[in-house]
């Protein structure tokens, strides 16, 4: 069993790694391990075993024939994650505003992640009292649960759309177990058509509607969905609001730089 590590312990060796990566900027871009230490207080030893540990995650380098090290590609991965999210969550505000304010009900945004997992970025909420409201903001949930996710799913990589194929899919109110084939086929479905429906799928008394929003190359990297109660819609009236969700979605593809061929 490994041994647990106190939490001060723990949070001071994130303290010391956030230092070390913190000397490196476009002025420094790279520094060895005695400058760093002079830089950040620490000892040689201590930044050099800290410098191995962030090395083998990728976040710092070492530079080929060289002590001196640099900070590393998977910072690259992160950062874009990051300037993402930041743009479609700033971007994409004004979009679902106008939806929410066309439709009546609550419009979020949601991202698929490499778990894989979909997650709920933002949300403009519904004028009524009784509206569906996202608690679970940033949460991962399962991808083939609901529209949302199967419309990320639907337009993600082959590997991994076939990675969440061959889970052991479960349906989210009856935990009954769902054929990966039907589903296959369900995500065909959306493709063609350009947006997914939800009838009570993932949560009882709610329905949904969800739409892809693509980046400047055309990939789909979130997906806005309209959802309410289904006191208050039922699939006809949510295709029917589904030209004006993908116009939504069109006007924030838009903005992130797409161009429709």
């Amino acid at each position: 069993m490994a041994q647990e590590i106190p939490a001060r312990q723990s949070v001071q060796a994130i303290d010391r790694a956030v230092a070390i990566m913190s000397v490196f900027s476009r002025a420094r871009p790279v520094a060895g391990v005695s400058e760093i230490a002079e830089l950040t207080g620490l000892s040689r030893s201590t930044v050099h075993r800290i410098l191995v540990s962030l090395a083998s995650h990728g976040l710092v380098t070492q530079v080929p024939r060289s002590t001196d090290y640099c900070l590393g590609p998977r910072l690259l991965a992160l950062a874009e994650t990051a300037r993402v999210r930041m743009s479609l969550e700033l971007l994409a505000e004004p979009a679902m505003t106008a939806l929410r304010d066309y439709t009546g009900e609550t419009v979020a945004l949601h991202i698929l992640d490499d778990t894989p997992a979909r997650r709920t970025i933002a949300q403009v909420e519904s004028v009524h009292a009784l509206r569906r409201t996202y608690t679970d903001i940033g949460a991962p949930l399962p991808p083939h649960q609901g529209a949302p996710g199967k419309v990320l799913l639907a337009f993600a990589e082959p590997e991994l759309q076939e990675k969440v194929l061959a889970d052991d899919l479960r349906s989210a109110v009856t935990l009954a177990r769902i054929d990966p084939e039907k589903l296959r086929v369900e995500l065909a479905e959306i493709r063609e058509r350009g947006f997914a429906l939800s009838i009570e799928e993932r949560v009882p008394g709610v329905v949904g509607l969800a739409v892809p929003v693509r980046d400047h190359s055309g990939r789909v990297v979130a997906a806005l969905s309209v959802s309410a109660p289904s006191l208050r819609a039922d699939a006809e009236k949510l295709i029917e609001l589904a030209p004006r969700a993908m116009q939504a979605a069109d006007e924030l593809s838009s903005q992130l730089g797409y161009r429709a061929s």
